[in-house]
């Protein structure tokens, strides 16, 4: 992930090895067409290999996602590529066979750079697909209960880390680190011997301790606990506490936490 407060970019590969070029841009950017065919641009010919045929050049996607409106039109998604139409007969150009053994592409657009414009303050908030599931997310910092998207929920929790103030985001990672080095140390010490032939105590160790990192993190999130939510904590089991773990970013209230149906995660 790079960028600055302006905007947000990150590059990944998809199961095709393609490249995937994801911007996120804040402020108005009057020749914002033209940097992300410099970005696209600069991307192909660093990814070409010396002594490299053209044949492997690598296709790059680039999906840019924008909180200002850029251009002219009424549409909240615009797609472009590249086709080549004949000036007289108006066909279009297509591969021949071999080419397409060759390239693995079954027409000339799919070798070129593809271009995705999503104008999220065009967004009528009417989800028809998932694809609107996610720009409701983007535009709105929220899901819906019946949203199915891929990877919404998994967002939506990186996007409540990132909205912590700065302490309790780091008291968050604390928390989780905390989780992963006690795990370990109990491990460490029953396969040395320690503990052999006693994993109820083992187990019971891991509990006690989940409930006083968990205690600590609440009471950075909400404040000082009040008695029954104490009396919860030291009832409760390693599944419990995962659960709870989980939700302590999305919940409003303590309430609303210890409410969270443990049975469904």
């Amino acid at each position: 992930m790079s960028g600055t407060g302006l905007y947000r970019s990150l590059r990944v590969r998809n199961q095709k090895q393609e490249i995937i070029i994801i911007e996120i841009q804040y402020d108005r950017e009057y020749d914002y067409l033209q940097r992300i065919f410099y970005g696209v641009s600069k991307t192909v010919i660093e990814g070409m290999k010396e002594k490299q045929p053209y044949s492997g050049i690598t296709k790059v996607i680039s999906i840019n996602i924008l909180y200002f409106d850029l251009g002219s039109g009424t549409d909240y998604i615009y797609k472009g590529t590249t086709r080549f139409i004949g000036l007289h007969n108006h066909d279009l150009l297509e591969l021949n066979e071999k080419q397409k053994q060759l390239f693995q592409k079954e027409s000339v657009e799919a070798l070129y750079p593809e271009y995705y414009l999503i104008k999220i303050n065009r967004f009528n908030d009417i989800a028809r697909d998932t694809l609107d599931e996610w720009i409701y997310f983007l535009k709105n910092e929220e899901i819906k209960e019946s949203f199915t998207a891929k990877g919404l929920k998994e967002a939506e929790e990186k996007l409540s880390i990132m909205k912590l103030p700065e302490e309790e985001r780091k008291a968050y990672e604390h928390y989780k680190d905390d989780l992963h080095y006690q795990a370990s140390m109990f491990e460490s010490s029953y396969g040395d011997g320690y503990h052999v032939g006693k994993e109820e105590g083992v187990e019971i160790g891991l509990v006690k301790g989940q409930s006083r990192l968990l205690k600590r993190q609440l009471e950075c999130r909400f404040g000082a606990l009040p008695q029954w939510a104490t009396e919860k904590l030291t009832r409760a089991s390693e599944h419990e506490f995962e659960t709870w773990g989980d939700a302590i970013l999305t919940a409003p209230t303590l309430e609303a936490l210890f409410n969270t149906d443990v049975a469904s995660s």
